[in-house]
This record gives structure tokens, C-alpha cells and sequence, in this order.
């Protein structure tokens, strides 16, 4: 289909934004690189023009110089390290809400005077895949007063509820990027140990929902001798492509979309791109759908593995912030914890390290601190209820948390925290009333 009519250059793109306006940009691996990286020549003319990202995995110069300060604004929605970055120099700021709500998260102001994404180049039909990632896209552009799409000759070409039709773009910008590697980090004993502790709940025909990290690329490794697992899971990386590739994945036992691997995301390296592209068996599903924990509910022995910062003896957990500070995001772990638990066999658990090192300000020394905590940290958010936990795991173990009373769970989370730390939490636990005598 021919769009000669609608292309543009990133300078016109950029010609267009006017001070005061707002602009949704595609998220992750769909984030619109060349507009990014432009968008500060027109510091000097615009003021308070506000960007709002998801899981931003690049940094731009906009986002790493003072001067930009009251030309843009990010809001964010999922904070990464090139967003915590910015903060130095920006006015940055999270917006709190489940992945799952995203979209309305960004129309809730109203709607935006751009949606600006990435796409694969159309196909005889018009039809523009958004490639791998649909947290969000697919619902917004629909809503956006214009819409720009960068075409990318190197983005997947995945299937899914995720394709714009070149009719219902306004302008589109011809490019040509890499894709960006995020390479899982290399599991470390307390990793495998970790994982280790998931894979002995875990069973052939489960339907997984896995992240990304150290703890969960162990788990993967662990799954490597099981059968006929499915997946439905928010994000899509390399441990679980090359399950699917070497067969233990084939979706036979899911009863929603059977055979079929869904996701919202696709992030790691050429390992997983190549696998999804032109993949009939890989399904990108906007995430409004995909996290609802109505539709998590529907496959049978789902399993959600997720991971956390910091737990109290009630079962709290926040995963997203270092007390006041935002680190990361709600993201969708509400979401697959509960559906998780909705589906029939269900199983979630939340993962963490039992200690941490962190820097002691008055000495100036870094010292080890029990991640297991009586009470969170001052300003700490609780990204998980303690009414929507299951089982908690660290390198000491995995407890299983439902149905019991806050006396009884404390005792379980202070037996899998570090055992020099377990006097002090009990006696701590004790003063707090949390373990009655």
C-alpha cells in the first residue's frame, strides 16, 4: 500500500510540537528513537511540553543535561535506570497504576495531542505490526489527536492485537535502528537457590508467567526438563523463548488461547526478536486485556513468578520504590498475582534476597540489612497487599502465606530471612505484638 503521502521527516515531527502539549510515547522496545533523540533541538522554543513513558530503556541528551529542565516534562509510568537518571536534570515524576491500566492511566487527562510509537513497515494490506510491545499502544493511538509512527525495517513483525493500519496514522518517519539488547543478567547462587525453591511447586502442563532478572532467568533453567507448559505472561524474554524453542513449551494444556504464547512485551536480544517474528504462535495482546486478571483466571494451573525489594512480618511487600524514592513501577504484578490466584491450581509467588548491602550515611561503610523487615521502610509502597500474597521466597526457603493469621506469618517470613537477623526480627516482631506469647 502506498504512504508516500504521509511521510515525513523527524524535523517536520518535531516542528509541530508546541509548548504546553502532550505526547504518549510508545513504550519499551517500541519507543520512538529518532524522535527522542531530537526532540531537544527544540528546547530553545517549547516550554512544559510533557512526555509520558513506560519502561523507557534508552537515555536521550533531552534527559541528561539541566538546561532541558523547563522545556519537558516525563511522566512516567514503569521507572528504568535511564529514567531514574533524568531525575538529576528533569522535572520526572511516576504515575502509579497497574500495568493494566496504562492506557486509561494516559487518557485520564485527556486525550493526548500526539501518540508517537514505532512499527514494523506496512504489509500488502497496510497493516503495521507495533512489534514487540503492546502495553498500551494498541488502546491509546485509537484516542490521540495525531498520530506518528516511525517505521522501522529492523522491528519483528509480530501477531497479535497490535496492528495500525497506515490509514490510521497521520505522518510516518522512515528509520532504521538497532534493537535494543537487554541482555538477562547471569544468575548467581542466591539465584539458583531462589529458583530452585519455585521449580520444586512447579509442574509439567503449568502456565507460566515469568519476569525478567537473575532470579527468574534461574527459574527457567529449571523448567528445562518439564512438559507441555504453556505461557501467558506480561513480558516475553530470552529463558522463555528458548523453552518454546526447545519444545517444553507448546500451550497443549491452556484452555484460553491454546497453543498459543501470549504477551504485551518481547524484551532481551536476537534470541527472543527472532524467535517472535513472523511467529504464528506468539500472540501480542494489549495489555489491558492480557493483565486482566478475568483473563489470567482462565487457564488452569497459571503460575505467576515475580520479585520484590522488601517484605514485612505481615506480608506486605513493596516492590517498586526504596522508601520514598520511586525505583521501578507498580507494574503488573497485582495483576498476575490475583488472576493467578483466581485460576484453578493457581500458583504466585514473590521473590527477594533475603539481605541487601547498602551504604551507611554516618559511617560511610556499606553494611548488610535484612530485606525482611517488622515494617517497611518510612514512605515504602505497598505495591502487594498482604491479602494478595501466596508464597514468599527467598534463598533460605519459600512459606506459603495464605489463610494465616499475622502471628503465624511472621513466624514463617522470620524462619526464610537470614539467620542472623531472625533473633532480632522475632524480638522486634514481639514488641510489635505481631507474634503473640
Amino acid at each position: 500500500m502506498d504512504y508516500k503521502n504521509k511521510v515525513i521527516t523527524v524535523e517536520q515531527a518535531l516542528g509541530m510540537v508546541k509548548s504546553g502539549m502532550r505526547i504518549a510515547l510508545g513504550d519499551a522496545t517500541v519507543e520512538p528513537q529518532a524522535f527522542l533523540e531530537n526532540i531537544h533541538t527544540i528546547a530553545d522554543r517549547v516550554r512544559d511540553v510533557e512526555l509520558t513513558n513506560c519502561l523507557g530503556l534508552r537515555s536521550y541528551p533531552f534527559m541528561e543535561d539541566a538546561k532541558y529542565h523547563d522545556s519537558f516534562i516525563l511522566r512516567s509510568l514503569f521507572y528504568s535506570k535511564p529514567t531514574r537518571e533524568a531525575e538529576k536534570y528533569l522535572r520526572v515524576s511516576y504515575a502509579p497504576c497497574h500495568l493494566r491500566h496504562t492506557a486509561r492511566a494516559i487518557l485520564a487527562p485527556g486525550k493526548p495531542d500526539f501518540f508517537i510509537t514505532t512499527c514494523t513497515p506496512p504489509d500488502e494490506n497496510g497493516n503495521m505490526s507495533i512489534g514487540m510491545s503492546n502495553i498500551y499502544s494498541s488502546d491509546v493511538y485509537k484516542h490521540a489527536k495525531k498520530v506518528i509512527v516511525e517505521i522501522n525495517d529492523k522491528m519483528p513483525f509480530t501477531y497479535g492485537d497490535n496492528l495500525i493500519n497506515v490509514k490510521d496514522v497521520d505522518y510516518i518517519i522512515p528509520v532504521s535502528f538497532p534493537l535494543p539488547q537487554d541482555v538477562p543478567p547471569a544468575p548467581n547462587e542466591k539465584d539458583r537457590m531462589i529458583a530452585g525453591h519455585i521449580a520444586e511447586y512447579l509442574k509439567d502442563g503449568d502456565c507460566v508467567q515469568i519476569g525478567i532478572g537473575g532470579i527468574p532467568n534461574s527459574v527457567t533453567e529449571f523448567l528445562a526438563e518439564k512438559k507441555d507448559l504453556g505461557i501467558h505472561t506480561e513480558l516475553l524474554g530470552d529463558g522463555l523463548a528458548r523453552l518454546a524453542m526447545r519444545g517444553v513449551v507448546n500451550g497443549s494444556k491452556k484452555q484460553f488461547m491454546k497453543g498459543k504464547i501470549v504477551t504485551s512485551i518481547v524484551m532481551g536480544t536476537d534470541v527472543v526478536y527472532d524467535f517472535v517474528n513472523k511467529n504464528p504462535d506468539v500472540y501480542v495482546m494489549s495489555c489491558s486485556k492480557c493483565n486482566d486478571p478475568y483473563t489470567v483466571r482462565k487457564n488452569r494451573n497459571q503460575v505467576s513468578i515475580n520479585t520484590t525489594l522488601e517484605v514485612d512480618l505481615t506480608g506486605q511487600a513493596c516492590s517498586e520504590a526504596i522508601g520514598s524514592r520511586q525505583f521501578s513501577g507498580t507494574g503488573g504484578q497485582a495483576d498476575t498475582t490475583i488472576g493467578t490466584q483466581m485460576s484453578k491450581g493457581g500458583r504466585s509467588f514473590l521473590a527477594l534476597y533475603s539481605t541487601a548491602k547498602v551504604l551507611n550515611k554516618q559511617t560511610g561503610e556499606r553494611e548488610e540489612i535484612s530485606k525482611i523487615v517488622p515494617q517497611l521502610k518510612p514512605g515504602a509502597t505497598v505495591s502487594l497487599q498482604r491479602n494478595d500474597v501466596m508464597y514468599i521466597v527467598t534463598e533460605y526457603g519459600a512459606v506459603n502465606l495464605m489463610g494465616l493469621s499475622v502471628s503465624e506469618r511472621a513466624k514463617k517470613l522470620i524462619s526464610i530471612a537470614h539467620p542472623k537477623f531472625r533473633d532480632g526480627l522475632t524480638a522486634q516482631a514481639k514488641e510489635l505484638g505481631l507474634i503473640k506469647e
